[in-house]
Protein backbone atom coordinates (compact mmCIF):
# COMPACT_ATOMS: atom_id res chain seq x y z
CA UNK A 1 0.00 0.00 0.00
CA UNK A 2 2.97 2.40 0.65
CA UNK A 3 4.40 2.39 -2.50
CA UNK A 4 1.17 2.67 -4.52
CA UNK A 5 0.41 5.37 -2.42
CA UNK A 6 3.32 7.56 -3.47
CA UNK A 7 3.23 6.42 -7.16
CA UNK A 8 3.70 9.18 -9.42
CA UNK A 9 2.95 7.23 -12.47
CA UNK A 10 -1.09 7.10 -11.78
CA UNK A 11 -2.05 8.83 -15.73
CA UNK A 12 -2.93 12.28 -14.66
CA UNK A 13 -3.95 14.84 -16.91
CA UNK A 14 -1.87 17.95 -16.81
CA UNK A 15 -4.02 21.01 -16.76
CA UNK A 16 -3.04 24.45 -18.88
CA UNK A 17 -1.26 27.06 -16.35
CA UNK A 18 -4.28 28.60 -15.07
CA UNK A 19 -3.11 32.03 -16.51
CA UNK A 20 -0.81 32.45 -19.20
CA UNK A 21 2.59 34.18 -18.61
CA UNK A 22 1.81 36.89 -20.99
CA UNK A 23 -1.54 37.89 -19.38
CA UNK A 24 -1.41 40.23 -16.15
CA UNK A 25 -4.65 41.32 -14.82
CA UNK A 26 -5.98 44.67 -15.13
CA UNK A 27 -5.00 47.55 -13.00
CA UNK A 28 -7.60 48.42 -10.49
CA UNK A 29 -8.33 51.81 -9.16
CA UNK A 30 -6.46 52.20 -5.57
CA UNK A 31 -9.28 51.59 -2.63
CA UNK A 32 -9.14 52.43 1.47
CA UNK A 33 -11.28 49.08 1.93
CA UNK A 34 -9.64 45.62 0.44
CA UNK A 35 -12.87 43.39 -0.94
CA UNK A 36 -12.50 40.18 -2.48
CA UNK A 37 -12.00 39.30 -5.93
CA UNK A 38 -14.77 37.91 -7.27
CA UNK A 39 -14.30 34.24 -8.80
CA UNK A 40 -15.77 32.39 -11.74
CA UNK A 41 -18.38 29.23 -11.11
CA UNK A 42 -14.92 27.15 -12.60
CA UNK A 43 -13.13 28.21 -9.21
CA UNK A 44 -16.01 27.26 -6.88
CA UNK A 45 -16.68 23.65 -8.62
CA UNK A 46 -12.78 23.41 -8.47
CA UNK A 47 -13.08 23.76 -4.76
CA UNK A 48 -15.86 21.82 -4.13
CA UNK A 49 -14.07 18.93 -6.28
CA UNK A 50 -11.08 18.53 -3.40
CA UNK A 51 -10.67 16.11 -0.96
CA UNK A 52 -12.21 18.14 2.41
CA UNK A 53 -8.81 16.90 4.95
CA UNK A 54 -6.51 19.05 1.72
CA UNK A 55 -5.73 22.49 2.87
CA UNK A 56 -4.04 24.37 0.00
CA UNK A 57 -2.66 28.19 0.62
CA UNK A 58 0.25 30.36 0.28
CA UNK A 59 3.64 31.54 2.09
CA UNK A 60 1.65 34.76 3.53
CA UNK A 61 -0.51 37.05 1.83
CA UNK A 62 0.23 40.61 1.85
CA UNK A 63 1.25 40.83 -1.90
CA UNK A 64 -0.10 44.14 -3.83
CA UNK A 65 0.14 42.29 -6.88
CA UNK A 66 -1.96 40.04 -6.67
CA UNK A 67 -5.49 42.69 -7.38
CA UNK A 68 -7.48 41.41 -9.49
CA UNK A 69 -6.39 37.56 -8.35
CA UNK A 70 -7.45 37.40 -4.57
CA UNK A 71 -8.33 41.25 -4.04
CA UNK A 72 -10.02 44.08 -5.94
CA UNK A 73 -8.52 47.07 -6.53
CA UNK A 74 -5.01 48.50 -5.47
CA UNK A 75 -3.53 48.19 -1.47
CA UNK A 76 0.01 48.93 -0.03
CA UNK A 77 1.36 46.38 1.28
CA UNK A 78 0.52 47.63 5.00
CA UNK A 79 -3.66 47.79 3.94
CA UNK A 80 -2.99 44.20 3.32
CA UNK A 81 -1.10 43.18 6.59
CA UNK A 82 -4.16 44.81 8.23
CA UNK A 83 -7.17 43.80 6.04
CA UNK A 84 -6.16 40.80 3.59
CA UNK A 85 -6.18 37.96 5.29
CA UNK A 86 -9.60 37.89 5.94
CA UNK A 87 -10.59 38.28 2.10
CA UNK A 88 -7.74 36.02 1.15
CA UNK A 89 -9.46 33.39 3.64
CA UNK A 90 -12.85 34.16 1.56
CA UNK A 91 -10.91 32.31 -2.15
CA UNK A 92 -12.50 29.23 -2.12
CA UNK A 93 -8.94 27.16 -2.97
CA UNK A 94 -7.38 29.15 0.47
CA UNK A 95 -8.36 27.19 3.19
CA UNK A 96 -4.74 27.72 4.47
CA UNK A 97 -1.71 30.06 4.73
CA UNK A 98 2.27 30.28 6.18
CA UNK A 99 2.51 32.76 8.69
CA UNK A 100 5.96 33.19 7.68
CA UNK A 101 7.08 36.56 10.07
CA UNK A 102 7.09 33.79 13.11
CA UNK A 103 10.23 32.54 11.36
CA UNK A 104 12.56 36.15 11.91
CA UNK A 105 10.56 37.12 15.05
CA UNK A 106 8.51 35.39 17.36
CA UNK A 107 5.10 36.26 17.55
CA UNK A 108 2.85 36.61 20.90
CA UNK A 109 -0.38 35.12 21.63
CA UNK A 110 -2.74 37.99 21.00
CA UNK A 111 -0.81 38.46 17.34
CA UNK A 112 -2.04 34.82 16.58
CA UNK A 113 -5.74 35.59 17.99
CA UNK A 114 -6.03 38.60 15.66
CA UNK A 115 -4.84 35.94 12.86
CA UNK A 116 -7.62 33.17 14.48
CA UNK A 117 -10.44 35.87 14.35
CA UNK A 118 -9.94 36.47 10.67
CA UNK A 119 -10.45 33.20 9.20
CA UNK A 120 -13.34 30.62 9.13
CA UNK A 121 -13.78 27.85 11.52
CA UNK A 122 -12.15 25.44 8.64
CA UNK A 123 -9.07 27.26 7.91
CA UNK A 124 -5.59 26.06 9.68
CA UNK A 125 -2.84 27.85 9.82
CA UNK A 126 1.10 27.13 8.76
CA UNK A 127 3.66 28.36 11.44
CA UNK A 128 7.19 28.47 11.03
CA UNK A 129 8.75 28.28 14.39
CA UNK A 130 11.56 31.06 14.72
CA UNK A 131 15.10 31.15 13.38
CA UNK A 132 16.49 31.40 16.93
CA UNK A 133 15.63 27.34 17.21
CA UNK A 134 16.01 26.53 13.94
CA UNK A 135 19.30 27.87 12.44
CA UNK A 136 22.38 26.58 13.55
CA UNK A 137 24.03 29.97 13.01
CA UNK A 138 23.31 33.42 14.45
CA UNK A 139 23.37 35.50 11.32
CA UNK A 140 24.31 39.18 10.15
CA UNK A 141 21.53 41.54 8.23
CA UNK A 142 22.90 39.94 5.12
CA UNK A 143 22.45 36.22 6.26
CA UNK A 144 25.94 35.70 6.61
CA UNK A 145 26.77 32.99 9.96
CA UNK A 146 28.82 34.88 12.21
CA UNK A 147 28.87 32.78 15.32
CA UNK A 148 27.62 29.31 16.84
CA UNK A 149 23.76 29.42 17.79
CA UNK A 150 24.12 28.70 21.48
CA UNK A 151 19.53 27.71 21.42
CA UNK A 152 19.97 26.08 18.16
CA UNK A 153 17.11 23.05 19.19
CA UNK A 154 16.94 24.69 22.23
CA UNK A 155 13.85 22.91 23.95
CA UNK A 156 12.53 25.58 26.18
CA UNK A 157 12.68 28.20 23.92
CA UNK A 158 11.03 25.58 21.04
CA UNK A 159 8.46 25.27 23.58
CA UNK A 160 8.37 28.94 24.83
CA UNK A 161 8.45 31.40 22.20
CA UNK A 162 6.86 28.36 19.13
CA UNK A 163 4.56 26.30 20.47
CA UNK A 164 2.74 27.53 23.19
CA UNK A 165 2.07 31.10 21.64
CA UNK A 166 1.17 29.62 18.67
CA UNK A 167 -0.99 26.62 20.18
CA UNK A 168 -2.92 29.09 22.81
CA UNK A 169 -3.46 31.70 20.33
CA UNK A 170 -4.66 29.68 17.15
CA UNK A 171 -6.00 26.92 19.02
CA UNK A 172 -8.57 24.10 16.50
CA UNK A 173 -7.03 26.65 13.45
CA UNK A 174 -3.38 25.80 14.02
CA UNK A 175 -2.46 23.02 11.08
CA UNK A 176 1.08 22.72 11.04
CA UNK A 177 4.51 24.05 13.37
CA UNK A 178 7.31 23.91 10.63
CA UNK A 179 10.77 23.61 12.00
CA UNK A 180 12.39 24.72 9.33
CA UNK A 181 16.07 24.11 9.97
CA UNK A 182 18.43 26.37 7.85
CA UNK A 183 21.22 24.75 6.03
CA UNK A 184 23.68 23.50 8.50
CA UNK A 185 27.71 24.50 8.49
CA UNK A 186 29.95 21.56 6.97
CA UNK A 187 31.29 20.95 10.40
CA UNK A 188 27.84 20.65 11.96
CA UNK A 189 26.96 17.73 8.56
CA UNK A 190 29.76 15.82 9.44
CA UNK A 191 28.22 14.75 13.44
CA UNK A 192 24.71 14.06 12.24
CA UNK A 193 24.07 11.52 15.42
CA UNK A 194 24.57 14.59 17.98
CA UNK A 195 22.22 16.67 15.75
CA UNK A 196 19.92 13.28 15.71
CA UNK A 197 19.86 13.49 19.33
CA UNK A 198 19.01 17.23 20.15
CA UNK A 199 16.66 17.24 17.66
CA UNK A 200 14.83 14.08 19.56
CA UNK A 201 15.25 15.90 22.77
CA UNK A 202 13.47 18.83 21.67
CA UNK A 203 10.71 17.23 20.28
CA UNK A 204 10.27 15.59 23.19
CA UNK A 205 10.13 18.31 25.32
CA UNK A 206 6.99 20.02 22.91
CA UNK A 207 3.82 20.03 24.78
CA UNK A 208 0.95 17.66 22.70
CA UNK A 209 -1.07 19.79 20.32
CA UNK A 210 -4.16 17.36 20.56
CA UNK A 211 -6.27 19.00 23.18
CA UNK A 212 -6.57 22.02 21.34
CA UNK A 213 -5.64 21.37 18.10
CA UNK A 214 -6.80 18.21 16.85
CA UNK A 215 -5.26 18.74 13.52
CA UNK A 216 -2.05 19.97 14.51
CA UNK A 217 0.76 18.48 13.84
CA UNK A 218 4.99 19.54 14.35
CA UNK A 219 6.84 19.15 11.33
CA UNK A 220 10.59 18.97 10.41
CA UNK A 221 11.84 20.35 7.15
CA UNK A 222 15.39 20.77 6.16
CA UNK A 223 17.53 22.22 3.59
CA UNK A 224 20.60 19.49 3.69
CA UNK A 225 19.88 16.37 2.19
CA UNK A 226 22.21 15.10 4.52
CA UNK A 227 19.26 14.67 6.75
CA UNK A 228 17.29 12.28 4.79
CA UNK A 229 18.48 9.34 6.43
CA UNK A 230 15.92 6.18 7.93
CA UNK A 231 17.44 7.31 11.35
CA UNK A 232 15.93 10.04 10.76
CA UNK A 233 12.68 9.25 10.15
CA UNK A 234 13.43 6.79 13.04
CA UNK A 235 13.40 10.01 15.35
CA UNK A 236 10.42 11.92 13.65
CA UNK A 237 8.13 8.61 14.22
CA UNK A 238 9.18 8.41 17.91
CA UNK A 239 8.81 12.09 18.77
CA UNK A 240 5.23 11.72 16.74
CA UNK A 241 6.18 14.53 15.00
CA UNK A 242 6.24 14.17 10.71
CA UNK A 243 8.65 14.97 7.64
CA UNK A 244 7.77 18.69 5.97
CA UNK A 245 8.08 17.93 2.20
CA UNK A 246 10.52 20.86 1.04
CA UNK A 247 10.16 21.87 -2.91
CA UNK A 248 13.71 24.01 -2.61
CA UNK A 249 16.45 24.41 -4.99
CA UNK A 250 18.46 22.85 -2.01
CA UNK A 251 17.07 19.66 -1.28
CA UNK A 252 16.28 16.33 -4.21
CA UNK A 253 13.32 16.45 -6.02
CA UNK A 254 10.00 15.46 -4.79
CA UNK A 255 10.68 11.44 -5.59
CA UNK A 256 13.83 11.32 -3.75
CA UNK A 257 12.16 12.99 -0.87
CA UNK A 258 9.57 10.33 -0.47
CA UNK A 259 11.13 7.67 1.94
CA UNK A 260 10.82 9.80 4.64
CA UNK A 261 7.41 9.90 4.34
CA UNK A 262 7.03 6.38 3.69
CA UNK A 263 8.86 4.92 6.85
CA UNK A 264 6.53 7.65 8.67
CA UNK A 265 3.61 6.35 7.04
CA UNK A 266 0.13 6.47 7.99
CA UNK A 267 0.00 10.40 8.78
CA UNK A 268 -0.37 13.43 7.41
CA UNK A 269 1.37 15.61 4.84
CA UNK A 270 2.98 18.54 5.55
CA UNK A 271 4.40 20.71 2.00
CA UNK A 272 5.91 23.97 1.40
CA UNK A 273 6.41 24.69 -2.22
CA UNK A 274 9.72 27.28 -1.65
CA UNK A 275 11.84 28.20 -4.38
CA UNK A 276 12.38 26.96 -8.41
CA UNK A 277 15.07 24.78 -8.99
CA UNK A 278 15.90 27.33 -12.42
CA UNK A 279 17.14 29.74 -9.27
CA UNK A 280 19.58 27.67 -7.80
CA UNK A 281 19.96 26.84 -4.10
CA UNK A 282 20.50 30.55 -3.23
CA UNK A 283 18.30 31.89 -5.97
CA UNK A 284 15.55 34.08 -4.05
CA UNK A 285 16.93 37.37 -4.44
CA UNK A 286 16.90 36.78 -8.15
CA UNK A 287 13.53 35.23 -7.84
CA UNK A 288 12.29 38.40 -6.39
CA UNK A 289 13.70 40.93 -9.39
CA UNK A 290 12.23 38.53 -11.95
CA UNK A 291 8.98 37.41 -10.71
CA UNK A 292 7.28 40.89 -8.44
CA UNK A 293 5.11 41.84 -8.63
CA UNK A 294 3.72 38.03 -8.21
CA UNK A 295 1.05 38.54 -10.20
CA UNK A 296 1.90 35.65 -13.36
CA UNK A 297 3.29 32.65 -13.54
CA UNK A 298 7.12 32.76 -15.29
CA UNK A 299 8.27 29.32 -14.59
CA UNK A 300 4.94 26.70 -14.63
CA UNK A 301 6.68 23.91 -13.29
CA UNK A 302 4.09 21.11 -14.82
CA UNK A 303 5.73 17.85 -13.60
CA UNK A 304 6.05 19.22 -10.33
CA UNK A 305 2.59 19.99 -9.93
CA UNK A 306 1.92 16.56 -11.27
CA UNK A 307 4.15 14.49 -8.97
CA UNK A 308 2.45 16.90 -5.99
CA UNK A 309 -0.76 15.93 -6.84
CA UNK A 310 -0.37 12.44 -7.07
CA UNK A 311 1.02 12.57 -3.36
CA UNK A 312 -1.75 14.92 -2.31
CA UNK A 313 -4.68 12.53 -3.93
CA UNK A 314 -2.96 9.52 -2.09
CA UNK A 315 -2.63 10.77 1.43
CA UNK A 316 -6.33 12.24 1.09
CA UNK A 317 -8.01 9.42 0.31
CA UNK A 318 -6.81 7.36 2.53
CA UNK A 319 -8.59 10.01 5.15
CA UNK A 320 -5.59 11.86 6.05
CA UNK A 321 -5.13 15.49 6.38
CA UNK A 322 -2.73 17.42 3.71
CA UNK A 323 -1.54 21.17 4.34
CA UNK A 324 0.33 22.14 1.19
CA UNK A 325 1.57 26.26 1.18
CA UNK A 326 3.11 27.58 -1.90
CA UNK A 327 5.57 30.71 -2.76
CA UNK A 328 5.63 32.89 -5.11
CA UNK A 329 8.78 32.01 -5.35
CA UNK A 330 7.85 28.49 -6.83
CA UNK A 331 6.18 29.69 -10.26
CA UNK A 332 6.00 33.71 -10.05
CA UNK A 333 2.26 33.44 -8.57
CA UNK A 334 1.60 31.60 -5.80
CA UNK A 335 -2.40 32.15 -6.36
CA UNK A 336 -2.08 30.60 -9.88
CA UNK A 337 0.28 27.90 -8.53
CA UNK A 338 -2.18 27.14 -6.27
CA UNK A 339 -5.04 26.84 -8.86
CA UNK A 340 -3.01 24.57 -10.97
CA UNK A 341 -1.90 22.24 -8.37
CA UNK A 342 -5.63 22.02 -7.69
CA UNK A 343 -6.55 20.95 -11.00
CA UNK A 344 -4.14 18.44 -10.29
CA UNK A 345 -5.02 16.94 -7.61
CA UNK A 346 -8.78 16.82 -9.01
CA UNK A 347 -7.49 15.08 -11.69
CA UNK A 348 -5.88 12.82 -9.44
CA UNK A 349 -8.65 12.33 -7.69
CA UNK A 350 -11.11 11.82 -10.77
CA UNK A 351 -8.77 9.31 -12.32
CA UNK A 352 -8.98 7.28 -9.10
CA UNK A 353 -12.70 7.13 -8.74
CA UNK A 354 -13.06 6.18 -12.69
CA UNK A 355 -11.12 3.32 -12.52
Amino acid sequence: MQDDLFDSTTPLTSASPSAPASVIPPTRTKSAAVTAQPQDEAVHALARSLPPTLRLGTSSWTYPGWHGLVWEGEHSDTQLSKQGLAVYAQHPLMRAVSIDRSFYRPLTVSQYERYASQVPDDFRFVVKAPSVVTDALVRSEDGRGRQPNPAFLSPDLARSECVEPALQGLAHKLGALVFQLSPLPLAQLDRMPLLLDRLRTMLLALPALAPLAPDGVVAVEVRDPEWLTPDFAAVLRECGATYCLGLHAKMPPLQQQLPVLRALWPGPLVCRWNLNPVHGPYGYEDAERLYEPYNRLHHPDLPTRVELASVIAGMTRRGQNAFVTISNHAEGSAPLTVRGVAEEVAAAMLATTSR
